[in-house]
């Protein structure tokens, strides 16, 4: 699986670990950074992360920060991004297979390293499982998003 990494200063220890994890597993990580304990802005690396996957060269993304909601809150900004925070293996496995996340969000302050490997794992090996009924809420979630578009652009219309 090709995947997208990026993290702020807060989530580079942790970064380093997941990264390094995955390309052990063969996958084809996209290292999007910080490589640096200066501090750093953690919506740059949702950005990074998100445009990696709107331009399809990534399948799915990891954002690391210190709590991972800053990070979620940002990547869920973007058209198509589907991202949440999750702390436990159930979360980061049903958030695909039922709501079709493409964006695992770790709070490095909140999971080690053990488990952030657990939650990778999880996250990775899921599978959307394309149930009707996991289907029509996808439908919905993606209604809304594009109800927003286009309430974003009738506010920037003259």
């Amino acid at each position: 699986m090709r995947l997208a990494v990026a993290a702020d200063h807060a989530g580079l220890p942790l970064k380093e670990v997941v990264v390094d994890y995955l390309s052990r597993q063969g996958h084809q990580v996209l290292d999007l950074g910080t490589d640096s304990a200066e501090p750093v802005d953690y919506p740059d690396y949702a950005r990074a992360v998100g445009e990696a996957l709107q331009r399809g060269q990534a399948d799915r993304g990891i954002v690391i920060c210190g709590s991972g909601v800053g990070a979620s809150i940002a990547a869920n900004k973007m058209r198509g991004i589907r991202a949440a925070v999750c702390h436990d293996p159930y979360s980061a496995r049903q958030g695909v297979e039922h709501d079709d996340m493409n964006v695992l969000c770790l709070g490095s302050r909140v999971v080690g390293p053990d488990l952030a490997i657990e939650l990778v794992r999880a996250f990775v090996s899921a599978r959307f499982s394309g149930e009707e009924r996991y289907r029509r809420r996808l439908e919905k979630v993606l209604a809304l998003e594009e109800a927003a578009g286009r309430c974003h652009q009738e506010a920037k219309a003259p």
